[in-house]
């Protein structure tokens, strides 16, 4: 199969984009996708958008336990290009979190995925940039963005979901 560019309500071009007014105030931008079938190597989830300007300041994902098996799905949060000239305009497919192998698996521990509970699935908290002590800019409206690397090994279907914070200066 192709890989494929799945976008969420929420990242729709006709979906209006939250601009705050006043510098720094909080605000989010998020998205949730219904995963019906197992991913492709490559396949993109649009999520969500940020509004020209905005200064991410941190984010999560939280994802069903869509490999019941022996984990194999990999998926980055990243950004696509958005036509800007900034440093942070360019597509980084993994530039919110190279996260590694998904696992939903509340005992199970990883170097790069952390389950924040007991319960069964997923939640992480974003790295990617922020890692280097970087807060990503965006000089345009920016589509937040969840890409494949690896299918998973025994796919169950269940919602991918993407929450980011920003303020707009």
């Amino acid at each position: 199969m192709t890989a494929e560019t799945l976008t969420a309500t929420r990242a729709a071009s006709t979906f209006p984009v939250f601009k705050a007014t006043g510098s720094g105030a909080v605000s989010a931008a998020y998205g949730t996708y219904a995963v019906a079938a197992n991913v492709e190597d490559g396949d993109i989830f649009e999520m969500c958008r940020v509004p020209a300007g905005a200064v991410i300041l941190m984010g999560l994902v939280y994802a069903a336990d869509l490999d019941t098996g022996t984990e194999a799905l990999d998926m980055d949060v990243g950004w696509a290009a958005n036509g800007g000239s900034g440093t942070y305009d360019s597509a980084d497919p993994d530039g919110l979190g190279n996260l590694g192998v998904w696992t939903g698996d509340p005992s199970a521990t990883s170097p790069n995925v952390s389950n924040l509970s007991a319960e069964t699935g997923t939640v992480m908290l974003l790295s990617g940039k922020f890692a280097d002590g970087v807060f990503p800019v965006f000089t345009e409206e920016t589509v937040i963005q969840v890409e494949a690397n690896a299918p998973a090994n025994s796919f169950t279907a269940g919602s991918l979901s993407v929450v980011v914070f920003y303020v707009v200066p």
